[in-house]
Order: C-alpha cells, then sequence, then structure tokens
C-alpha cells in the first residue's frame, strides 16, 4: 500500500528535492504540494494524504498554526515538521499543536524515508532526545489524567518517551504486543492525547517523565 505525502514547504527547491526522494522510493508517492501553510489545507482536503511534510517557518501562514487546523480535520493525516534546528521552539509548539515528529532539513535521504514511514505507522517517536531537550525548557505543570494512570500504563509512556516501538516495549515488558497496544490505548485516553508525542509532551510537562 502507497504511503501518500504531500509537500509544505516556501522553498521551491526544497520541495523539488524532497519531491525526488520520496518518489524514487517504493511505496511511497508525493500526491501534492503547498508553497505557504494557508495551501495546505486545500491540498489535504483534494489528496487525502497519509503523511504531511510540514516547514514549520512559512511567510503567510506558519507550520504550526497549519498543523492545528489539519489535525481539526475528520481524518486528519500524519504531520512530519521539517526544520533546520532541533532546538527551535517553534517545533516544539508544532508539537503541542498535533504534529506527530519532526526531522531535520540536514537529513540524509534514507532517514527521510524512514521519518515519513516510521510517521505514517504511528508505533513509534520521532527524535525523543531532542523533544527531552526541548520540553527541558518548560515549566512542569500538573496534567489532567496523569495521575489516573496504573504503574503498567506509566511504565509503558516511560518508555513511549524513550521512543520505543511497540514490539519494542513489548520486549522490554516481557508482554505481547497486543497487551502493549492496549495500553497505549488507554494512555492516550487517559491523557486525552491525540496520538504518542502528545502523550509524551503531557507526560514531561507534568513532570511524570524528567526532560533531563
Amino acid at each position: 500500500m502507497t504511503i501518500r505525502v504531500v509537500l509544505a514547504d516556501d522553498e521551491d527547491l526544497v520541495r523539488t528535492g524532497l519531491r525526488i526522494i520520496i518518489d524514487a522510493e517504493p511505496g511511497l508517492a508525493v500526491v501534492g504540494e503547498a508553497a505557504d501553510g494557508a495551501a495546505v489545507l486545500p491540498v489535504v482536503r483534494r489528496e487525502r494524504p497519509d503523511v504531511v511534510l510540514m516547514d514549520v517557518r512559512m511567510p503567510a501562514l506558519d507550520g504550526i498554526e497549519a498543523t492545528r487546523r489539519l489535525v481539526a480535520l475528520a481524518d486528519p493525516p500524519k504531520v512530519l515538521v521539517v526544520t533546520t534546528f532541533e532546538n527551535d521552539d517553534h517545533v516544539y509548539d508544532a508539537l503541542r499543536a498535533g504534529a506527530d515528529g519532526f526531522l531535520l532539513k540536514r537529513a540524509r535521504p534514507e532517514e527521510l524515508v524512514r521519518a515519513v514511514k516510521l510517521v505514517a505507522s504511528g508505533e513509534s517517536l520521532l527524535f525523543p532526545a531532542a523533544i527531552r531537550a526541548l520540553a527541558a525548557r518548560r515549566p512542569a505543570g500538573r496534567v489532567a489524567g496523569v495521575d489516573r494512570l496504573t504503574g503498567r500504563e506509566g511504565d509503558v509512556l516511560r518508555l513511549m518517551a524513550r521512543g520505543l516501538s511497540n514490539g519494542e516495549i513489548a520486549a522490554e515488558l516481557v508482554v505481547s504486543t497486543e497487551t502493549v497496544k492496549t495500553h497505549v490505548g488507554n494512555v492516550l485516553t487517559k491523557l486525552g492525547a491525540r496520538d504518542r508525542t502528545q502523550a509524551v509532551i503531557a507526560a514531561y510537562e507534568s513532570g511524570f517523565v524528567a526532560p533531563g
């Protein structure tokens, strides 16, 4: 099954490079492009992609607000923020807005391909170490639902924060992958999180997982 990708970046050269890499990979295909955040929504509604590669800094409408509008759709695509600097607070704001992960523009082609596939699968977290560094600059506060987690759900959330996939968590806890999927679902429900990234951000912001 082909993973359908939309590119959102105000630089023509960047979009061209991304398209060449993605279209060269079997199972991936670029189905649309947008030169600004404001143009992303109509392209997504028309093409219904699985993943949007979103530049975080665009002139008319930035990637943060564009991401917020995308995740409000009834059936939103996964959003992978593409940025120059991994310690940019704009990245953290985009993740809080609903992005599923981020990728550095200097990433190698194979890293880009892997990132798109990883975000499409929804079973792992991109760049947890960098997210920890970004979270460390934000004050911890109370997040609803954290105190409702069971001990095992807390274990799963901590491993999610390390970027482990469901299979890796299952191996770590010596349980089945299906059991892990159930725990992950419970964690997302109790935290009111859209996905793993949102759950991990909640864990850091509440102090449940230490960002250091």
